[in-house]
């Protein structure tokens, strides 16, 4: 069996697709799978796969299935993936060509069931490095704590232990909803374990006008559920009082859009609400506005 599985929702991206599978076909490491879910495309996603199995370069695990969002898409991925190993690599994005073989020797040199697995560095397409570096001679943090303890800003590249990812619940789905933030699962498991320190570019990285990223206010007015949930993830594992003063806020928003106005006090900090009610009635009234 292979070591790692490099996993990717995708939905309608047959147009873009094809870089993320050249760049699989240029690893300098051939001990990895690419398990692809398929979040319901319409488009000619299924025919485009297929013709890539049948070329034989790489190995290929293709599962369609209804449409429900990228959280589900993850969902389906940890119920399949059985190597040592996993990352995802999102639709627009491709890895650089000795990715693999640095995950992969760096995981023996130094992994062990002490870590939840590796964070590594995201890039653009001129190399310019997402936020910062990691620090020189830091061998091993939590997520939460290389953003909000080493300031470290920007998307990273996650690689997990696929039986740490298993040990915890499913992303929820929601009826009408089809985001759920992909952060609140690693914040529980950083409760638990570290992450490696991979100071090296494994991802490169491109935000599409469909992606969530540049649509977030839209998807706050899409998803509320999901992003609520995600809230009260954060108050409830955060080390950090930052991330729980503006997810009090947020959650605020949340249940104002959905009206529901007797969950808005039903969370571990009741008084820090009450103090923060009017931000979060300003937020709802900036979300609806902006996401117009």
């Amino acid at each position: 069996m292979e070591s790692i599985t490099v996993f990717t929702p995708t939905y309608n991206r047959a147009y873009c697709l094809h870089q993320l599978y050249e760049s699989l076909c240029r690893q300098s490491s051939s001990d990895f799978c690419w398990l692809i879910i398929d979040d319901g495309s319409t488009d000619n996603t299924n025919e485009l796969i297929n013709d890539w199995i049948e070329e034989d370069k790489i190995k290929i695990i293709y599962h369609h299935k209804t449409n429900g969002g990228m959280h589900t898409g993850y969902n389906v991925a940890y119920s399949l993936i059985e190597t040592e190993l996993n990352v995802c690599i999102d639709s627009d994005d491709y890895l650089t060509d000795d990715a693999i073989e640095c995950i992969l020797s760096t995981w023996r040199e130094k992994g062990s069931n002490k870590y939840a697995g590796i964070v590594g560095l995201d890039a653009t397409n001129d190399g310019i490095v997402l936020g910062e570096n990691i620090p020189e001679g830091l061998e091993e943090s939590t997520l939460e704590d290389l953003y909000h303890k080493y300031k470290v800003r920007g998307d990273k590249k996650l690689v997990y232990r696929t039986e740490i990812v298993k040990q915890f619940d499913k992303y929820p789905s929601y009826p009408g909803e089809n985001l759920v933030p992909l952060g609140s699962l690693y914040l529980q498991i950083d409760k638990q374990y570290p992450l490696l320190c991979l100071n090296k570019v494994l991802c490169i990285v491109e935000y599409m006008e469909d992606g969530s990223t540049r649509n977030i206010f839209r998807q706050y007015r899409k998803s509320p559920r999901g992003f609520r949930y995600a809230r009260q993830i954060n108050l409830k594992h955060s080390n950090y009082w930052k991330v729980k003063f503006n997810s009090v806020v947020h959650y605020i928003s949340h249940c104002l859009q959905l009206k529901d106005y007797k969950a808005i006090l039903k969370n571990p900090y009741p008084i820090l609400t009450l103090f923060l009610m009017p931000a979060g009635v300003l937020l709802n009234w900036y979300v609806i506005s902006k996401s117009k």
